[in-house]
């Protein structure tokens, strides 16, 4: 029996979005076999790298909210949300919002590439483990 594919939110500030571009393509065929949700500008990016991904709205307009809402209702497995710590952000009670339901619901929260690049790691080594 497979196990079932997981899924993995992507989120960036526009400071951050390079950063994540970076990651996805290093990390390509990790990713491959899992379902990605993304925010607007962010999945706009991933994608023109060829990767599919499904876009929610832009954070600023909602997409940190949809995402929150997918984790609260068991939809993700991951949040990789590279965050710029040095800019403000109009919508950062929607980030809060995002950050606490991650923490409520106990799902795996990274906030920069190398803790984003373990969780991967960790993906991949329980699919191996399973498979095996």
């Amino acid at each position: 029996m497979n196990a079932p594919v997981k899924t993995i939110a992507l989120i960036a500030h526009d400071g951050k979005k390079p950063e994540m571009v970076s990651f996805v393509l290093r990390n390509k065929i990790k990713l491959e076999g899992l379902k990605l949700y993304a925010t607007g500008t962010t999945g706009g990016h991933i994608a023109k790298e060829g990767f599919e991904v499904t876009k929610l709205l832009s954070g600023p307009k909602g997409g940190d909210a949809q995402i929150a809402a997918l984790v609260a209702t068991g939809e993700v497995d991951a949040v990789f949300f590279f965050r710029d710590p040095l800019d403000s952000h109009p919508h950062e009670p929607d980030v809060q919002m995002l950050l606490r339901v991650c923490d409520v619901h106990n799902v795996a929260l990274a906030t920069n590439p190398l803790t984003a690049q373990l969780i991967i790691d960790g993906i991949q080594y329980q699919e191996d483990e399973h498979d095996a």
